[in-house]
């Protein structure tokens, strides 16, 4: 029979395991993208790391917070999103459904991410203040900056859909 202590380390050792392989970690951490019309795509934290970094302020509760990651039209691009001069017709029509862990879920458009509409910064952040973002923000969090209440600041980001209203 095990030792108690022994007993207690095994089972310490072993949810460690479980919890670092789990896809809400940031090691075990990913992004599903589905774009109509194309293969779904993954993004995991490598896969971003190769993407342009940047930072951004928002206003949280009445307390400026600085986040520090990809801008999503990056990652949405990479997927196969149209921007840039893609964007225009009917797919203007083309919203973005963020997904989180927890069941919540924002809507977003693709004209105000790209710079040729607006101010195009809509972050997909996984740092805060130079760390990662604590698990009941992250490991992935889209922050809308500009956006006078962080309602639309989805935390535990899981899953992406982009879908064309009008086809």
């Amino acid at each position: 029979m095990f030792p108690l202590n022994r007993f207690a380390l095994l089972i310490a050792v072993s949810a460690a395991a479980v919890y670092a392989q789990s896809p809400g970690t940031q090691n075990g951490a990913r992004i599903v993208v589905h774009v109509a019309g194309k293969p779904d795509s993954t993004f995991t934290a490598a896969d971003l790391s190769a993407l342009p970094h940047h930072s951004v302020t928002a206003n949280e509760h009445g307390k400026q917070v600085e986040y520090e990651g990809v801008f999503l039209r990056d990652m949405l691009a990479k997927a196969g999103a149209p921007f840039g001069s893609e964007l225009r017709g009917k797919a203007l029509s083309t919203y973005v459904l963020a997904s989180a862990r927890d069941g919540y879920a924002v809507v977003y458009t693709l004209t105000e991410m790209d710079p040729a509409f607006s101010e195009g910064d809509l972050l997909l952040a996984d740092k805060s203040a130079g760390q990662p973002l604590p698990e009941k923000e992250g490991p992935f969090r889209i922050v809308a900056p500009h956006d006078k209440k962080p309602a639309r600041s989805l935390r535990m980001l899981e899953r992406i859909d982009v879908v064309q209203v009008r086809q």
